[in-house]
């Protein structure tokens, strides 16, 4: 009788873990200031959004900070759950299941300080390098195009640097992202740089499931309707007012 109860006791405390596990997501991402951030205790405003909106729903949200193309794969085969903060590509779309979006971003090219460069399409691109980041998604016209060639770097501060010594033309990336990313790791390069007045892009933001993942529905509805939550009680406003963000 004693053991029936230990054993029955065994698997009350198994199911009470799983029914835990089950409501707790893993995000994974490379930091990205003030979006997503290592050095923010509370992981940057994206974490703050996903974690007011999936508490609504009963959800804890873990973050693991690793380069974006192991977050992107890990997230396409479910090894983590989602990630924070996703462009969508048509690409993108055959692998993971997206959210609606929370806020945008202003893609803008940076280029070495002095330098007249002001984009005006794709083809004011022509025979110029463009530093991007590998696993980005910077839309499909941008990474398709012939005009120009694109070289990939893991960071937005070693394509920064190359472009202050000249090895490339231009980078690109949100403003409010790259001066936050310049102002902590080397604020004497926003001395030497400058952002275009035209963007590539404005792309909106999401999160991102994998489509392998077994509760990739279930936590896209989660967060779909705690963001709804979120934005009708004003919880969203004061976390965009938070970090300067309109």
């Amino acid at each position: 009788m004693k053991r029936m109860l230990l054993v029955l006791v065994s698997l009350l405390l198994v199911t009470l873990s799983v029914s835990a596990d089950d409501k707790t997501v893993v995000a994974a991402a490379d930091p990205w200031p003030p979006f997503v951030d290592q050095n923010n205790p509370k992981d940057g405003l994206s974490l703050e959004i996903i974690r007011a909106a999936m508490q609504t729903q009963g959800y804890t949200v873990k973050m693991a900070y690793v380069p974006w193309a192991r977050a992107l794969a890990g997230v396409t085969d479910a090894t983590y759950d989602i990630l924070p903060d996703a462009w969508m590509t048509e690409e993108r779309k055959a692998t993971l299941s997206f959210s609606g979006p929370y806020t945008s971003n202003d893609i803008l090219f940076i280029k070495k300080k002095g330098d007249p460069f002001e984009y005006k399409g794709l083809d004011s691109l022509k025979s110029k390098t463009v530093g991007v980041i590998t696993g980005y998604g910077y839309g499909d016209a941008f990474m398709n195009s012939s005009l120009f060639k694109r070289e990939g770097a893991g960071d937005l501060l070693t394509n920064i640097r190359k472009v202050v010594a000249g090895h490339i033309d231009l980078t690109l990336e949100d403003q409010i992202v790259a001066k936050s990313l310049i102002s902590k790791a080397d604020p004497s390069l926003l001395d030497q740089i400058e952002f275009t007045k035209n963007s590539l892009s404005t792309n909106a933001l999401y999160i991102a499931v994998g489509l392998q993942n077994p509760r990739q529905k279930e936590i896209i509805a989660a967060f779909n309707k705690g963001l709804a939550i979120i934005k009708s009680n004003g919880t969203f406003e004061k976390l965009l007012e938070s970090y300067g963000i309109k």
